[in-house]
């Protein structure tokens, strides 16, 4: 077992580079797979907790509105944080809070009490986002973000699928409550793990990984220096110069939240990627928390078929996120420099294509190819998305340009399981199963998911110019970020 396992880690080192970066992806997808094994443990437990508590449909989505409009407005605040604290150590610190919120949590007896511990939590894992976008930044050169950020976000596909199969695996033979203090507990340990071994980078890119060559890992095009710019050599290539009203000329470390959230939402690439995110996030969300649900009385599946369904829709989106990232970055170096928001939206319109047959047919043989396609489809349109938003920003205002997309992406996140589940109550009346009307709600909100994908194609004209902008905004300000580090 332990070669297999020594070889699987060489494996994976030379596919990304190295052991530093494999060290450092890993950390850092173990962070999104903590927030995702939570709000995937509340989707696999839900059934057990209706039933615990007497909730409904509404009830239950309550359980992700609710920390998620806490996180919504602990965000902004971590944001600023995250552009001037140690990042290892703030989020170190929320990590530890978040696991106690989970032990009590746990302990809840009703579901004010259950919300209340949710409350702490989301504010909690707000911090997960800022954070590990800086860090990203700082870590990895432009031309291998999409790729990178492919790995990293492999971790909230494998921890929303862990907490989806573990957390109903323990459930169903102890309780939901044993679920919510196993998250606790490894969440402690993850503390004790990335104290140790994930080192604070300096900030602007002067700590990044290099990467270590051979002959399977060798860039296309030959040089190395080519994945530093791929989209601004590209952006030069053409003459397309920067928007001199949105240029930085003084370091912005030290610009007011408020400031800040204007200068970020002044960016047209950067609104059209919140926007787009917003939506695709909103649907996910509606749609993890109730999938057990209505996969088990779609289908008609016991816990092993369910579990097994998870486990290959699971692959369907990790194989997914794995491959956006990839794509998009190979076609960028190629010169379509606005490829990171085209292969998004051609995913999104995919996935929801591939979604509707499977939500029609009763059949889970049918169904199962079309939803397998669906969730790869729709993964592989988070890496590009994330990496895009770096590309257009000044690196010291990463963190609170992401606070900012966070913020109104976990507002939707929170609005999404409440509206879900009032919508799939309204339309699954009386003497019909749950699944009539949670089915009609995943086909009506398939067409926002569709509409973002319109926003990212409208938004790709924008993208070179605030490449541009960004980058002239770096030279312009270089000698003020050496000053402050």
């Amino acid at each position: 077992m332990r070669a297999v396992l020594d070889r699987a880690t060489r494996r994976a080192s030379i596919v990304v580079g190295g052991q530093a970066r494999l060290r450092v992806i890993a950390l850092l997808a173990g962070v999104l797979s903590l927030v995702a094994a939570d709000l995937g443990t509340v989707g696999a437990v839900g059934v057990e907790i209706k039933q615990s508590l007497g909730l409904s449909n509404a009830g239950l989505g309550s359980l992700i509105a609710v920390p998620s409009a806490a996180g919504a407005l602990a965000v902004l605040p971590v944001g600023v944080l995250t552009d001037r604290l140690h990042r290892v150590r703030f989020l170190a610190t929320c990590i530890v809070l978040w696991s106690l919120a989970m032990v009590v949590g746990g302990l809840a007896d009703s579901l004010s009490w259950l919300l209340l511990s949710r409350v702490a939590l989301g504010a909690l894992t707000a911090a997960a986002g800022p954070t590990v976008a800086s860090l990203v930044g700082d870590f990895f050169p432009p031309g291998e973000r999409g790729r990178i950020y492919g790995f990293i976000l492999s971790g909230e596909t494998l921890g929303a699928g862990f907490g989806l199969v573990v957390g109903s695996a323990i459930a169903h033979f102890l309780s939901w409550r044993a679920a919510f203090w196993f998250l606790a507990l490894l969440g402690l340990i993850f503390v004790f793990v990335i104290t140790r071994h994930l080192p604070e980078p300096k900030r602007g890119g002067q700590s990044r990984l290099p990467e270590v060559l051979t002959s399977r890992t060798k860039p296309a095009g030959g040089a190395q220096a080519g994945r530093d710019d791929a989209a601004r050599r590209a952006v030069r290539r053409r003459g397309i110069g920067p928007d001199p009203a949105l240029v930085l000329r003084h370091n912005p470390a030290r610009m007011s939240l408020w400031r800040a959230t204007r200068y970020v939402l002044s960016i047209r690439t950067n609104v059209v990627l919140i926007a787009a995110s917003v939506i695709g996030y909103f649907f996910f969300a509606g749609l993890r928390t109730f999938a057990v649900v209505f996969v088990h009385e779609q289908y008609g599946l016991g816990q092993a078929g369910l579990t097994g369904m998870v486990l290959v829709l699971g692959v369907g989106a990790l194989l997914g996120v794995l491959s956006g990232g990839r794509v998009a970055d190979g076609l960028t170096h190629r010169g379509y420099i606005s490829a990171r928001l085209v292969v998004p939206a051609v995913a999104y319109v995919a996935g929801a294509a591939f979604f509707v047959p499977g939500l029609l047919t009763t059949s889970v043989v049918i169904a199962l190819p079309f939803l397998l396609v669906s969730a790869a489809s729709m993964a592989a349109a988070l890496a590009p998305l994330d990496a895009a938003r770096l590309d257009v920003m000044h690196s010291r205002l990463w963190g609170r340009a992401e606070s900012v997309r966070t913020f109104l992406r976990v507002g939707a996140e929170a609005v999404a399981p409440l509206t879900f589940g009032l919508l799939a109550d309204v339309l699954g009346p009386s003497g019909t199963t749950s699944a009539q009307g949670l089915r009609y709600t995943f086909l009506i909100m398939l067409v926002p998911l569709v509409t973002s994908a319109i926003v990212l194609l409208h938004g790709r004209y924008a993208y070179p110019r605030d490449v541009a902008t960004a980058a002239a905004s770096e030279r312009m300000t270089g000698a003020d970020r050496r000053r402050v580090q």
